[in-house]
């Protein structure tokens, strides 16, 4: 398999990476950050997410953080949208691109949203209509791809069953989720192979937690596959508040390091990248989740 010549890095960090964070985090530092890593060169920004602040506190105030940055050219500013109420709320905030979450175990959509997976994709209909009718992209991502924390072993099959749904409603693009980051590269590539029957491979993105230190092996596979579009997040920041024990997404910084040392074209500055990690995680009050930051500022 060729690696392809580029690939697109969705910085995930301003939303997947402080929903998880217990302290509160100011507007004017989430517009900071988002900015920062506009100037790094990140081309797609998930800057936050229309949820209930009674689920998820740290999203509160996305709308003003909408309203606070500097949106350049050819940048995507995305946020995550569950509902109809919260896609009304990111069309209000001007957002261009919106995403959507199912999740590939029923166990855990049950605890995450309270629902059944069939029930889940449902809620999405009335948004991807509104979408469709207000000309706003729709992100699909799929969560616990690899693994469940309540239900172990998920089977590809059950994966590509609910991607095929986010696929077949209207979602342009597919983000596979190892939630809980228990995959392996040898899983990573049996759950692609059997998605991708269904769905074309530049229409699918991997998303991977660094739990068990698999993540860049599991891009790596990925990228073997014909996927190359990415999610991480600057820092290694985040978590899930429904997994116990899942660590961040994948850091950008590594991630980058990756794909510089395969020759793949990013368009992210490294320096500015590491800048922008180092400036949230002492706002943050802690330590550089990403491995290259932590070298490259040691030396």
């Amino acid at each position: 398999m060729t690696l392809p010549h580029s690939v697109r890095l969705v910085e995930v960090g301003p939303r997947d990476g402080l929903q998880n964070e217990k302290q509160p985090i100011s507007v004017a530092d989430k517009v900071r950050l988002t900015d920062d890593l506009s100037a790094a060169g990140l081309s797609y920004i998930e800057v936050g997410s229309f949820v209930s602040p009674k689920w998820v506190p740290q999203m509160a105030g996305s709308a003003e953080v909408f309203a606070g940055i500097k949106r350049k050219p050819g940048i995507t500013y995305a946020a995550l949208a569950p509902n109809l109420k919260g896609f009304e709320a990111a069309l209000e905030a001007k957002v261009e691109e919106v995403a959507v979450f199912a999740a590939a175990s029923e166990a855990f959509s049950q605890k995450n949203i309270n629902c059944s997976i069939a029930e889940s994709l449902q809620r999405f209909v009335p948004l991807l209509e509104a979408a469709k009718a207000a000309n706003v992209r729709v992100r699909g991502y799929v969560s616990c791809v690899l693994g469940c924390p309540y239900d172990g072993d998920v089977a590809p099959e059950q994966v590509a069953s609910v991607a095929r749904e986010l696929y077949a409603m209207g979602c342009y693009e597919v983000s596979l989720g190892d939630t809980i980051g228990t995959g392996t590269a040898g899983k990573t590539r049996a759950m692609i192979e059997v998605v991708g029957r269904d769905i074309p491979r530049d229409r699918l993105a991997g998303h991977f937690h660094d739990t068990y230190g698999q993540a860049l092996a599991n891009i790596y596979a990925s990228l073997l596959e014909g996927v190359s579009v990415f999610d991480s997040s600057v820092a290694g920041l985040g978590g899930c508040p429904y997994a116990k024990g899942a660590t961040g997404n994948v850091a950008s910084e590594d991630v980058l390091y990756l794909m510089q040392g395969l020759g793949i074209e990013t368009g992210v500055d490294m320096d500015k990248l590491i800048a922008a990690g180092q400036r949230i995680c002492a706002v943050l009050g802690k330590t550089n989740g990403s491995r290259v930051a932590r070298a490259r500022l040691s030396q």
